[in-house]
């Protein structure tokens, strides 16, 4: 049986980590990136670097995709669609991209026209889960598929078929992420809150994980990254609000409202404004500070 090859693309935060896991495990894996620090990184680790995705299809039989927009998504599909030849090895292209239910069914037709298997799997758990390969994948796509490469993806973390259908694995990507981001203003607000009544955070967080409060905000994003001022728990605003905004938009375009949600994609929009896109998403938390005249911290 001829052995099976894999490649990546994308080796950004959380493409870099998801790649050292699988070449760990596969003790090979070739390698792309427009980035050539983030090739150099993955070929000191071992991997081998390919000169150009159409070099990457031809040479993986399994290729992955960790990518940070629709767009940027929806071009690769494209290229790689253009590259393909029948000396291309390619067959299952699987995408940990947060891109929504559109871009996703979009992907999955360009690539089928050539004979590729676009396998949704978009993602949760941030850099320090691909480094440890806790992510939460969610994955749709045939079921005979998702069952060939059920083994490998669980290199990454906990697997979870959502179903057959192309966007379903999107959808509930993008509700986990409004979910996880709402956490994090409503936790601003409840902690500035107590600032103002002299309440230190640290206290607060305390009280609040042993309470029916507890959420991933208090637990980690709050004690890493605001209440020490450091403002880097590792992803960006940029993407937070990319997610938010998908979410909003899936939701309005299926016929149910979000009004919480549209309230956490503005808060997310003024902190891009006011902090930039490469900013950590924990900056939401000075946002609300200003506004309210206080600091979040022990």
């Amino acid at each position: 049986m001829k052995k099976i090859t894999y490649g990546f693309a994308g080796l950004g935060q959380m493409g870099s980590r998801m790649a050292q896991r699988l070449l760990k495990d596969k003790g090979s894996l070739r390698v792309f990136d427009l980035s050539p620090k983030a090739l150099a990184d993955l070929e000191g680790a071992g991997a081998e670097p390919a000169k150009s995705l159409k070099a990457l299809v031809d040479e993986a039989d399994v290729v992955f995709l960790s990518l940070p927009e629709p767009s940027t998504v929806l071009t690769v599909a494209k290229d790689i669609a253009a590259a393909v030849t029948e000396a291309s090895r390619v067959k299952y292209i699987v995408d940990f991209s947060t891109i929504g239910p559109k871009t996703a069914v979009a992907a999955s037709d360009v690539l089928k026209e050539h004979e590729i298997t676009y396998i949704e799997a978009p993602v949760s758990g941030g850099t320090i889960g691909a480094a440890d390969g806790t992510l939460a994948l969610m994955v749709s796509c045939p079921r005979q598929d998702f069952d060939k490469l059920e083994e490998t993806l669980k290199v990454f973390g906990n697997v979870f078929h959502v179903g057959e259908g192309y966007g379903q694995a999107q959808t509930l990507k993008l509700a986990n992420n409004m979910l996880s981001v709402c956490a994090v203003v409503a936790t601003g607000e409840a902690l500035a809150m107590g600032a103002k009544a002299g309440i230190s955070a640290t206290k607060m967080l305390e009280v609040i994980n042993k309470s029916s409060g507890r959420n991933t905000a208090t637990e980690t994003k709050y004690p890493r990254a605001v209440v020490p001022r450091t403002f880097d728990f590792g992803f960006s605003t940029m993407l937070a609000y990319k997610d938010v905004r998908l979410c909003v938009d899936e939701s309005e375009g299926l016929g149910v409202p979000m009004m919480i949600g549209a309230t956490v994609r503005e808060m997310m929009a003024i902190t891009n404004s006011c902090y930039g896109p490469d900013s950590d998403l924990t900056c939401v938390a000075k946002v609300i500070e200003h506004w309210s005249g206080v600091e979040i911290k022990g």
